[in-house]
């Protein structure tokens, strides 16, 4: 008879530790994928760096590794051609990408992004119309964003290429000091974290911001399906005491032609898994729920990944 004080012996302990292995939680093998973001200075790296990290703390064998790149018309060609896994691209140049047999997917939103006008607190300037005669730093040349401001301008009387003295940036972190320095009237952006806008906004002297006026906005949403109003909450940023309305889109993570679902499906669990600290690394990272492509997008546009996340998520699994 064996006594309790007894060791175990090595057959016993070696089932111990079988079982300890087949209990234990099985890791998901690595995956490496790469994200096309934007010129530095913009929101799509900063946007990046918080959607890479905050998947690496749900999923650690995750990898997504942000790539600058020239914007959101560049990251489109990025992906039809396969040099990028996922991109993130702003609404001008994502809707019209969709719907394509064997193109782009979606895989999740980014974030709604409301165009606004930053200039100098002082400054004369009171309406998009009194921006006439002036220079105005509009964006990148492939920066969806640029696509929008123009379109603003244009819906608002003004022509942007003879109107105003537009100004197209080599890097989206350019403006701010245009504005800072008197180079720029206003400049162009989107998004309630938008680095360009902060930066102004905490620059001495403080900041405005100005949205585009009513039949304006009115007129840009009956063109353009993927536009729709927008309201800037006040206290979205230093010194601004009222709600701006403005007009915008959303802003989408799209993967390339071929994504595998698999990867897809792991990558939009783990968005979710990861929604706190996404929310804590990124002003806006609580519009990056999958859940939320209901209503924005087309369901036959999703990656199929994407689809089958969402169809358990609905049917509570």
């Amino acid at each position: 008879m064996r006594s309790e004080g007894r060791a175990p012996t090595r057959r016993s302990g070696l089932l111990m530790l079988a079982a300890l292995v087949a209990a234990a939680p099985a890791r998901a093998d690595p995956l490496r994928v790469t994200l096309a973001t934007a010129t530095p200075g913009g929101g799509f790296p900063d946007f990046g760096r918080a959607f890479s990290e905050a998947i690496r703390i749900a999923d650690p064998d995750l990898d997504i590794v942000p790539r600058g790149s020239g914007g959101s018309a560049e990251n489109v060609g990025l992906l039809q051609r396969s040099e990028a896994d996922l991109a993130l691209v702003q609404g001008a140049y994502a809707y019209p990408a969709l719907g394509r047999p064997g193109g782009v997917t979606v895989l999740a939103p980014m974030y709604a992004t409301p165009g606004l006008f930053v200039l100098r607190a002082e400054s004369p300037v009171r309406t998009v119309g009194d921006l006439r005669g002036r220079a105005v730093a509009l964006g990148t040349r492939d920066s969806g964003l640029t696509v929008l401001g123009r379109a603003v301008l244009s819906a608002s009387g003004l022509d942007p290429d003879r109107d105003i003295r537009p100004i197209l940036l080599d890097h989206a972190g350019d403006g701010p000091a245009m504005v800072s320095d008197g180079r720029a009237a206003a400049l162009w952006g989107g998004g309630l974290g938008w680095p360009g806008f902060l930066a102004v906004a905490r620059a001495a002297g403080g900041a405005r911001f100005l949205g585009p006026p009513d039949q304006a906005m009115s007129a840009l949403v009956a063109q353009d399906p993927a536009l729709r109003r927008l309201t800037v909450p006040a206290g979205s940023f230093p010194g601004q005491d009222q709600p701006i309305a403005t007009v915008g889109s959303w802003s989408l993570i799209l993967a390339r032609p071929g994504f595998p679902p698999e990867a897809a499906y792991r990558i939009v669990r783990a968005l979710t898994r990861a929604g706190s600290a996404l929310r804590s690394r990124h002003a806006q990272g609580g519009e990056s729920d999958p859940r939320l492509l209901d209503g924005i997008v087309a369901p036959d546009t999703l990656n199929a990944g994407t689809a089958r996340y969402l169809a358990e998520m609905k049917e509570g699994r």
